[in-house]
């Protein structure tokens, strides 16, 4: 049973971890590119800022954005803003998120996200949890997949093997550290590829974060995952 409590305190230490070390920046280092093709580690501190945001307005039952198109919009207008003002955007919109979630709620109920996808409201602080982690690492600072508590890598791979299961573009996949194993893809059809490493190097592919090289493959190809 997911535990929004506990999820949102590690929302609160993983944006503490993100801040502190964006502090350590000097202002040249946070308009250079981060990982994420087309973006500079300011894009990805706005995004992070109106992601919170957003957040609450999926609490409180609102449409997450007003468009795709607003969303980009957003981002790209806080992009270039001083570090100052990032930091201060994403501790204070993290506080609002925060706010949000310890209100008392039906953490049972069902709410809508971006694009039509629906959840549970109690699985929406680790959604944030996801964001706050693969983001810090996203900026390319010294934060790295490996670096992530193995409660969160084991439930984020977890949750990303469910996203992906039943889909019939990915074949059915077998997903191993050695010692748990997952299941994704597409339930019949072709045999079962076998895809074994570090739950890092699992993470990274399943996230769209490490092209897969450093996996095992066995029973097929790497199958191609499609975008998050």
């Amino acid at each position: 049973m997911t535990d929004h409590a506990h999820d949102l305190g590690c929302v609160r230490e993983a944006t503490e971890r993100l801040l502190a070390a964006v502090a350590a920046l000097d202002d040249a280092a946070v308009t250079e590119s981060s990982r994420l093709p087309g973006w500079s580690r300011g894009h990805v501190l706005a995004h992070l800022a109106r992601n919170a945001d957003a957040l609450v307005n999926v609490l409180q039952g609102r449409p997450m954005y007003a468009s795709g198109a607003a969303r980009e919009a957003d981002i790209e207008r806080d992009a270039s803003r001083p570090p100052e003002v990032q930091l201060a955007d994403v501790r204070d919109s993290t506080a609002r998120f925060l706010e949000a979630g310890a209100a008392p709620a039906d953490w049972s109920r069902t709410v809508e996200l971006r694009g039509g996808v629906t959840d549970s409201a109690a699985r929406v602080p680790f959604r944030r949890w996801a964001e706050v982690e693969l983001h810090h690492v996203d900026l390319g600072i010294g934060h790295e997949l490996e670096d992530l508590s193995a409660e969160f890598t084991e439930r984020e791979i977890d949750f990303l093997a469910r996203r992906f299961a039943g889909r019939p573009d990915v074949p059915p996949t077998r997903l191993t550290d050695g010692t748990r194993a997952w299941h994704t893809g597409r339930e019949t059809g072709d045999p079962e590829v076998t895809v074994a490493g570090s739950r890092a190097d699992l993470l990274g592919w399943l996230a769209g974060r490490r092209d897969g090289s450093a996996l095992d493959v066995d029973g097929g190809p790497l199958p191609s995952l499609p975008p998050l």
